[in-house]
């Protein structure tokens, strides 16, 4: 039994990931993910903020104070159980072939997870593990994260 009291957290408000190329980045998560780039308080140090549904993503520059850019590459035998965060796609297997005709290579997936979803990997600038998948039509409406 836990001694804590829990806080009631309410969701995941936002993700930070530290880049080494902030064109490239954003390249990435708006250009390539669609995000949509959203206005940014001035911190007086470089990066952009992007809102893809409820969660934003918030871009700095690697430097000193907020370290190096990236991830190191997972040793997981199994890449689904490694550090990574995910994002909702309409059809994962269409997302999918949208990447390969723009030469974006997939980790892996298209699969299938024991609860139907599909799910793929793909890499962002700084090696950072993504997930893109989608829930199956008829579980969309009760789907829980």
């Amino acid at each position: 039994m836990s001694h804590f009291q829990p806080l009631g957290v309410k969701g995941i408000d936002h993700i930070t990931i530290v880049a080494q190329d902030l064109d490239k980045s954003v390249e990435f998560y708006v250009g390539l993910l669609g995000m949509k780039h959203i206005g940014r308080p001035d911190f007086g140090f470089p990066g952009h903020w992007f809102q893809a549904g409820s969660t934003q993503i918030h871009l700095n520059q690697q430097g000193v104070e907020a370290g190096l850019a990236g991830m190191p590459i997972s040793t997981a035998t199994e890449i689904a159980r490694a550090f990574h965060y995910a994002f909702v796609v309409d059809d994962c297997d269409a997302t999918a072939e949208q990447l390969r005709q723009q030469g974006v290579q997939i980790v892996e997936g298209p699969r299938t997870r024991p609860d139907g979803a599909r799910q793929l990997y793909l890499r962002d600038p700084d090696q950072h593990l993504v997930e893109l998948f989608s829930v199956p039509q008829q579980q969309e409406s009760g789907h829980e994260s």
